[in-house]
């Protein structure tokens, strides 16, 4: 009885000492996570937009059909078998490229070329319960974000009258009205969840279309008329990854890229240029981006999917379909140099790569290049960070019980043996620094980076857009 009582004893101890060790665990990480949003926050509040900056952004405007991606996609053994397409005709191939980035919890977008398909799969889709059409594509959804952060906004898209008053009143559209507006299906999921053998590692989506107006970027031609008298202080070029494997007669997709190179020529050396990276899977389109588009651009936007692939491709001549969806800083951060080290030393006759942003699930990172005229680096990571959250939560607050913070307590600044490492401060949670990049023919340059992490939402209810959002908020402090 006395070594039963003793047993007992020391197990209601052992209890005991474990509820305080987890509440004392929860208190400490509550605490931290209010720190670093009211760090967020006052940074974020400190810089409130005293002008109204006019933004000009191109092309092209959808109709996003949203839906839960294992709703609409039957599992069969096919899947089990996950493979890349770059263009999509059937079932097969869209179930096993649903597989190839599902498993990995990556954003991708593909063309679907089979267009009665994709009719039949929309047909569907909007049938299920719970899907919803809303105003989608780059363009749009980085316009509205401008306006609501209090800028003047120039869209150029062909719409529908119908999907014209989808848009904010105030936001001058110009490029022409179309009779059917294209449409992206959007298939969504969360982190954890499951599609037959596979368990997604993070909330994403994967995105098909059989678009027919917007990979002839149509809209450019009216945009370019009101470019020169309205005198943007920034314009944005996206939308482009339409173009990607679109049956393009020969040449014809070369000439519309460098109508919009042209575009990007045409403004005052007072606006700047800011190119939005997207999914890309066309070895040939990116080759053609780089030559048209990436080198008359002052400040470039993409993902941690995007990056290593423009890396690659810049480095190695290849492209990385798939990469790590949560890579950590000093990875992020020599792959941001690589791409400033290319870029700056290539002679061309365009703009200078000035401002480099790349947005990930745990954290901002912004490049800039020191004497250049983007300002307030560190309040545009804040912000972008906060944006993250409001809207992949779907809310205009931070409700932290819906946050985690998954960056790590301290960072390496790169990969190289005997780098700095960077402690993160809950309080200050915005780290900023200098450091000298050595170019090519000798010549050097100096960066800025900031560094913020993300209050990541755990209840996600939109991962569509995202990026969009993001990188028009990190540009709105800049500009």
């Amino acid at each position: 009885m006395a070594i039963n009582s003793i047993s007992l004893l020391i197990s209601l101890i052992v209890i005991v000492i474990a509820v305080i060790y987890y509440r004392n665990n929860e208190v400490s990480s509550n605490d931290r996570l209010s720190d670093v949003l009211v760090g967020l926050i006052n940074l974020e509040k400190e810089y409130p937009l005293l002008l109204k900056p006019k933004v000009a952004i191109g092309y092209g405007a959808c109709k996003d059909l949203f839906v839960n991606g294992k709703d609409l996609l039957i599992l069969d053994n096919l899947a089990n078998e996950p493979e890349h397409f770059s263009d999509i005709d059937n079932t097969d191939e869209l179930l096993k490229t649903y597989a190839y980035f599902f498993r990995h919890g990556a954003a991708a977008e593909r063309y679907l070329s089979n267009g009665t398909f994709f009719d039949e799969i929309v047909e569907l889709a909007s049938q299920l319960p719970g899907a919803y059409y809303a105003l989608g594509g780059n363009a749009p959804v980085m316009a509205s974000r401008f306006l609501r952060e209090g800028c003047d906004v120039v869209l150029a898209a062909k719409m529908t009258q119908e999907l014209l008053k989808s848009l904010p009143e105030e936001i001058k559209v110009v490029g022409g009205e179309v009779t059917k507006d294209d449409i992206h299906l959007i298939l969504e999921y969360k982190a954890g969840e499951k599609w037959g053998s596979f368990v997604s590692p993070r909330a994403n989506r994967f995105i098909v279309h059989n678009d027919e107006n917007n990979p002839l970027v149509s809209s450019l031609e009216s945009f370019g008329v009101i470019l020169g008298p309205y005198k943007p202080n920034l314009l944005v070029i996206s939308g482009l990854q339409m173009m990607d494997n679109y049956p393009f007669k020969p040449g014809v997709r070369e000439k519309r890229l460098a109508r919009v190179r042209d575009q990007m020529l045409s403004v005052s050396e007072d606006t700047r240029v800011h190119f939005e990276m997207a999914s890309f899977s066309e070895f040939e389109l990116m080759e053609q981006l780089v030559q048209y588009i990436v080198p008359f651009a002052d400040s470039l936007g993409m993902n941690e999917q995007e990056l290593p692939n423009l890396c690659n491709l810049l480095l190695h001549g290849n492209l990385t379909l798939v990469s790590d969806t949560n890579p950590r800083v000093a990875t992020v951060l020599d792959q941001m140099r690589e791409v400033f080290r290319n870029l700056l030393s290539r002679k061309e006759n365009g703009r200078q790569l000035t401002r480099l942003h790349v947005h990930t699930l745990a954290y901002q990172a912004i490049m800039t290049l020191v004497g250049s005229p983007w300002k307030l680096s560190n309040a545009a990571a804040a912000k972008a960070s906060l944006t993250a959250h409001r809207h992949v939560c779907g809310s205009s607050e931070v409700d932290l019980s819906k946050s985690s913070l998954i960056m790590d307590d301290s960072f390496a600044t790169s990969a190289a043996a005997g780098s700095r490492r960077i402690n993160f401060d809950n309080k200050k949670p915005v780290t900023c620094w200098q450091e000298e990049l050595p170019l090519m023919h000798n010549e050097k340059c100096t960066v800025e980076v900031c560094i913020a992490p993300v209050l990541v939402c755990t209840v996600a209810k939109h991962t569509a857009g995202a990026g969009d959002n993001i990188s028009s908020a990190g540009l709105v402090l800049q500009i």
